[in-house]
């Protein structure tokens, strides 16, 4: 099983080009690119680590990809990295754009809960088993 959070979630895992293509695309529309990182990927965690400071008036997207790969050579099969841009327009100052770019080797997947409440009414939760290990060994290495 594989987390799918973010755009291209459903497809196979993007290419470095393609994480390039869309990285220009980001540019391009003037939106700050920014990398981040977690070995808690549970849906409702939006707060990932970031790697470094959101990339503002970026003109080349090797700057990001330098900042990516850096990020993999410490976190590579041990957590997601995800690109994320971010939109400062007046009326908008929002996240326009989020992807997965990279994986751990191991993806454990999540614990459904189902908990009976008032009224016969049902609850559900989702855990990641990767949260049962501590924080920095929930992926091995």
């Amino acid at each position: 099983m594989h987390i799918t959070q973010g755009t291209f979630s459903f497809l196979p895992p993007l290419t470095d080009e393609q994480i390039k293509k869309q990285i220009e695309y980001c540019i391009a529309k003037g939106w700050a690119v920014n990398i981040e990182f977690t070995d808690d990927p549970h849906p409702r965690n939006t707060y990932w680590e970031m790697w470094g400071l959101p990339m503002f008036d970026l003109t080349d997207a090797a700057a990001v990809m330098y900042e990516l790969n850096e990020c993999r050579k410490v976190y590579k099969g041990r957590a997601y990295i995800r690109i994320s841009a971010f939109d400062s327009s007046p009326g908008w100052e929002s996240l326009r754009l989020s992807f997965i770019t990279d994986r751990p080797d191991d993806e454990p997947g999540f614990d459904l809960r189902r908990e009976e409440s008032r009224g016969r009414m049902q609850r559900y939760s989702i855990r990641a088993y990767a949260t049962e290990r501590p924080m920095g060994a929930r992926y091995g290495r």
